[in-house]
């Protein structure tokens, strides 16, 4: 009987997040260009830029730093390796830090974008969001995920 590769679970939902979240954010966008900062005025925009850049950038650490430390702890584990029901949260939990750089990237770029007279597309802000809040749902889901198979290896399942 044919097995998918371990990981595959998290490989689907990660890929299923994000297209979902595509989706749901790409519908609400009513209009086709958008004001980036209050009052349209793009320099007002820059502490919220930095809000978001600061908030991905923490999430980003939490999830490579748990990556590492939980790859790290394969040795503790027989012939090194980490049993296969850990690959689907660390997939997830991977998918949520390669979101979250191509968020702050995106963010980035259109602010430079719009502070040089370009408009904010509904196209980009529902990008925007989705890659945002497809890595802060992928972060959570394989955290969640992880306590799920911590917890059922203790049990012997």
């Amino acid at each position: 009987m044919w097995h998918p590769f371990p990981g595959f679970s998290g490989s689907v939902t990660s890929v299923a997040i994000l297209g979902a979240t595509w989706g749901f954010c790409r519908l609400t966008k009513e209009h086709k260009f958008y004001n980036l900062g209050p009052g349209g005025d793009p320099k007002a925009y820059e502490p919220i830029l930095n809000r978001y850049i600061r908030l991905a950038e923490f999430m980003i650490g939490a999830a490579s730093g748990s990556i590492v430390l939980i790859i790290g702890s394969s040795a503790l584990h027989k012939a090194g390796q980490l049993p296969w029901f850990y690959a689907s949260p660390l997939i997830l939990i991977s998918a949520s830090v390669v979101f979250g750089i191509c968020f702050m990237a995106l963010q980035i770029l259109t602010y430079e974008n719009v502070s040089h007279g370009g408009q904010h597309s509904a196209g980009e802000y529902a990008l925007n969001e989705t890659l945002g809040f497809s890595s802060l749902i992928c972060f959570v889901a394989g955290y969640i995920w992880l306590i799920f198979a911590a917890t059922n290896m203790s049990q012997g399942t």
